[in-house]
């Protein structure tokens, strides 16, 4: 005996349109609830990014002092630096970040001159963020910040914070809007670098915040 088992009328119906309309409604909702929160979420990557190349640039310079015992300069820059010392001009509010150490006094060698070390990208998908902070700074042979008003790059001046004011760089976008996070990297005397959130204070509660001493 041959069973049939041919689906009937109603197990082949599909959707119908009022279905069809019910769910094109539901996602347009759900896309619509979710797009402020995208929107938010890539600005302040963006943000976020430019702040991670900073802290890694500053880091990398106080590291590379106190390994070579020698003085370094760390600047902002537009210029794409190559590896020479003096192939680049130090800028407020650069692209781009370079590390040079910086020629011992009296050298005339290729050894105790100045010599590039390491260079990064800091805008390259965040080209609406804005760097507040100062062109240069300068890390002694321990990675302590030094001052030195003619470290041999062009447009470089490096000057000592005060105890209680860390070096700072404010890092935000130039149409802020709601919903925006700034952060913020500093480089204590001590020459330690550290990034936080300029809208909170540092306590217990708020590790992220930033120092009240730096306001």
């Amino acid at each position: 005996m041959l069973l049939n088992f041919a689906p009937s009328r109603r197990q082949r119906r599909g959707f119908t349109l009022v279905e069809m309309i019910v769910v094109v409604a539901i996602m347009a909702l759900l896309a619509a609830l979710a797009a402020p929160s995208m929107f938010s979420w890539v600005r302040n990557n963006k943000i976020r990014t430019v702040s991670d190349s900073l802290q890694n640039g500053l880091r990398t310079a106080q590291a590379e002092a106190s390994r070579r015992s020698r003085q370094v300069v760390f600047s902002l820059t537009d210029d794409k630096p190559v590896k020479t010392a003096d192939a680049y001009t130090a800028k407020d509010n650069g692209n781009n970040w370079a590390i040079t150490t910086v020629a011992l006094l009296g050298s005339d060698s290729a050894v105790s001159g100045a010599s590039f070390i390491e260079a990064g990208i800091l805008r390259d998908v965040g080209a609406n963020v804005v760097i507040e902070g100062p062109a240069s700074i300068c890390f002694s042979s321990i990675g302590r910040l030094a001052k030195n008003l003619d470290p041999g790059i062009t447009g470089a001046d490096c000057e000592l914070p005060t105890a209680d004011k860390p070096v700072r760089y404010d890092i935000k976008l130039t149409d802020s809007v709601d919903g925006d996070r700034a952060l913020r990297v500093t480089v204590d005397l001590g020459g330690q670098v550290r990034m936080c959130d300029p809208a909170r204070t540092l306590s217990t509660s708020q590790p992220d915040g930033c120092a009240a001493t730096t306001p």
